[in-house]
């Protein structure tokens, strides 16, 4: 009788994000957490790669022609095939196997909405990459099981995953993805949300990256409810194209801030309408759990439990619940059903 081969456990496992780049070695924990960003020379014509993830990031606002700065993903899925090859060999260089003709095997995690198409691409970058057999799994579940969740009992969870380019908000019961929503644009629709506000309200220019930076200036006040703050702002004014600071006042910012907050409550209340009672119940006594960088956004748990009444609180490591849950994928021989919810 032949005997059936156990599956090869999956060396690697790696979390593309919009905003980072994390890559889990089964036994080493994180060996790779970057930014997802890409430099290329002469990019519209025959690409050559000069850089990724910390070293690209010092070139961002301070290149000029031939070189171009590129990010992979947008809103949480691959948008640029060539630098989604070149982010991912790049990240996975030096945990590569070490014996001859030996092929990596890994896990990836995708947004939990990913059509089909997106899967594809994020499966044919990976094998570009010169990874073998990619396997897909739903971010959200990777975020329950980082976040220390029973994602196998019979029993509502629900998980809302503040990323950069996606926010997702999923009930998860024995394994699986019972109801789901999500909003494309992520921590990132808030940033540039920012840029357009100081740009149209007060003429004035100012980079993703100091955008980012306001982002969490601010979150940091709203938290210590300082509301009478200012905020110092360097750019360029548009009247005079000359660099300058100016103080914004929190109260000028807040309406973008609650315009932001808004729509993630408003899909986490559309998720709780489709979620079955069985499930509600258990909602309503474990509460919400928010997990992903955007969970530290300033308010979002207290407007969530204000306006669905179900208790919600923040993560343990929040921010690093996806490359928790990859480094339990990464345990098993093989990935799970349960892992897997994509058909």
């Amino acid at each position: 009788m032949l005997m059936r081969r156990s599956p090869r456990k999956p060396d690697l496992a790696v979390d593309l994000g919009t905003a980072r780049t994390v890559v889990v070695e089964a036994g080493s924990g994180i060996v790779f957490d970057e930014p997802s960003l890409c430099c290329f020379r002469a990019y519209d014509a025959v690409p050559g790669f000069v850089a990724a993830g910390l070293e690209a990031e010092r070139f961002v606002g301070r290149v000029a022609k031939p070189l171009k700065i590129v990010n992979p993903l947008r809103h949480g899925v691959i948008s640029d095939m060539a630098a989604a090859r070149e982010l991912i060999k790049f990240a996975t260089r030096h945990v590569r196997p070490k014996r001859r003709f030996a092929r990596t095997r890994a896990v990836f995690g995708a947004p939990a909405d990913a059509a089909q198409a997106e899967r594809r691409a994020l499966v044919a970058a990976a094998r570009d990459a010169g990874i073998s057999d990619p396997q897909v799994v739903a971010e959200p579940i990777l975020a329950a099981a980082g976040a220390d969740l029973d994602i196998h009992s019979p029993r509502g969870r629900m998980i809302v995953d503040c990323g950069a380019g996606v926010t997702e908000a999923v009930v998860i019961s024995l394994g699986g993805i019972c109801a789901a929503a999500s909003l494309r644009g992520g921590g990132d629709d808030l940033t540039r949300a920012i840029m357009e506000h100081v740009r149209t309200r007060r003429r004035f220019r100012i980079g993703f990256p100091t955008a980012e930076q306001v982002k969490l200036e601010v979150s940091r006040l709203l938290e210590l409810g300082e509301v009478e703050a200012s905020v110092c702002i360097r750019g360029l004014a548009s009247s005079s194209g000359l660099p300058q600071s100016i103080d914004i006042p929190l109260v000028e910012l807040t309406p973008v801030w609650e315009r932001d907050l808004a729509a993630i409550v408003a899909m986490v209340r559309q998720v709780l309408r489709a979620t079955p009672p069985e499930l509600s119940e258990d909602i309503l006594e474990d509460g919400i759990l928010l997990t992903g960088g955007g969970a530290y956004t300033a308010l979002l748990a207290r407007k969530i439990e204000e306006r669905t009444g179900v208790p919600t609180r923040i993560a343990e490591n929040a921010q690093k619940a996806v490359a928790n849950g990859l480094s339990v994928a990464l345990t098993r021989p093989q990935i799970d059903a349960e892992l897997h919810p994509y058909p």
